[in-house]
């Protein structure tokens, strides 16, 4: 432990699995207290468990994030247990694929709840407890390649993801203007091992976001489509959400952090 975001409190959502986990853990290595919410409470204590187990500080919290007063919770439980937020990472989301002739209304609703509002409330509710604290904060909101680029099959998906970049965006300007220190970016994966692409692939239960592991499916399509050839993990996500919420990035704003092994380029 280097104490990279040491004494900060952080608040990942969909902390329980995944990109989330792997942020949880990663950050609390590095001195953050963080707080794992998620609808998934099993998974969630297991996080907590984890890292406690390594040395780190973290809680949990059941955490529905198209809830408004769900968010109105998290935040007064945040700022009663912990008195201030530093870190707030908008991860938690769903991956629908499938012909957009075929997809439901309340399947394409279901997805942009969950991937678009649950940021905005994140963002509503959180910024206010960031700006009382005096110190500024990073807000690190989960896009995504495909809310830079196209992609047959995943025009849903799609459209949150591109929401969530521009959203990132504007909430960063309105920050800089108001002069309250906290910086706001976007994070965007590529092909990356996790419970997602599950249903994204056609592997999993539509509409589920676990799974049981992979078997080669993704590993093909990293190697065919991944100009280096290969998925990507949890913890290259989570490494690039702790420079983002550390002192490192502070110069940074509005920013879209791609990790994608060049996927968008492509």
């Amino acid at each position: 432990m280097t104490g990279r975001v040491q004494g900060k409190v952080a608040v990942v959502t969909g902390g329980a699995s995944g990109i989330g986990r792997a942020c949880a853990e990663r950050l609390a290595e590095e001195g953050a207290i963080v707080v794992v919410t998620d609808v998934q409470d099993a998974k969630g204590a297991e996080t907590v468990a984890a890292i406690e187990k390594a040395g780190g500080k973290a809680s949990y919290i059941h955490h529905d994030v198209t809830s408004e007063a769900a968010w109105v919770d998290v935040a007064g439980q945040v700022e009663k247990g912990h008195g201030r937020l530093d870190i707030l990472v908008n991860n938690a989301g769903i991956g629908l694929g499938g012909s957009i002739l075929e997809m439901t209304l309340a399947d394409f609703q279901r997805q942009t709840a969950v991937n678009v509002d649950g940021v905005f409330l994140g963002v509503k509710h959180c910024i206010p407890l960031m700006r009382k604290s005096g110190d500024g904060g990073s807000v690190i909101n989960m896009s995504s390649v495909a809310g830079l680029k196209g992609a047959a099959n995943l025009a849903g998906y799609c459209a949150t993801k591109g929401a969530v970049r521009l959203f990132t965006k504007a909430v960063a300007m309105e920050c800089a203007n108001a002069k309250d220190g906290v910086r706001v970016n976007s994070v965007h994966p590529g092909i990356i091992e996790t419970p997602i692409w599950d249903t994204i692939v056609g592997t999993g239960e539509p509409g589920s976001n676990t799974a049981a592991p992979r078997g080669a499916t993704l590993d093909a399509m990293a190697e065919m489509a991944v100009p280096l050839g290969m998925k990507g993990w949890p913890q290259d996500i989570a490494n690039g959400v702790l420079w983002l919420a550390s002192e490192e990035s502070r110069y940074v704003t509005g920013a879209e952090l791609v990790i994608d092994g060049g996927l968008s380029v492509r």
